[in-house]
């Protein structure tokens, strides 16, 4: 089963930092509010980076790379996550760098 989801739509047009003491809007509070509710169903999630301003480094590491910290592997997010972003695809690729980073570090 598939579903999308919006980072602009359905979280915040402007995400911000990686922390909730960073904001209300960050990185870890996407991921465990949105994304890891989705992916623990083994739905494929979409997840759209389209019209989201601003999206720092901080937020996209800990939004994706904090999907290994909470026990999926690289090989399980290729399968279940898509990410795209129509304005910016480097966006994207910034996200997947940040999810093997995480996989890499969990091996060491």
């Amino acid at each position: 089963m598939k579903t999308q989801l919006s980072v602009a739509r359905d979280f915040s047009e402007y995400p911000f930092g990686r922390y909730p003491a960073h904001g209300p809007h960050s990185g870890q509070r996407f991921r465990d509010e949105h994304l890891l509710p989705l992916l623990r169903k083994k739905l494929v999630v979409t997840v759209d980076l389209t019209g989201a301003k601003g999206l720092a480094p901080s937020f996209l590491e800990e939004a994706f790379g904090g999907l290994v910290r909470a026990g999926f592997s690289e090989a399980d997010l290729q399968e279940l996550l898509i990410i795209r972003s129509d304005l910016d695809p480097s966006l994207a690729e910034e996200a997947w760098i940040y999810v093997k980073d995480a996989a890499q570090a969990a091996v060491h």
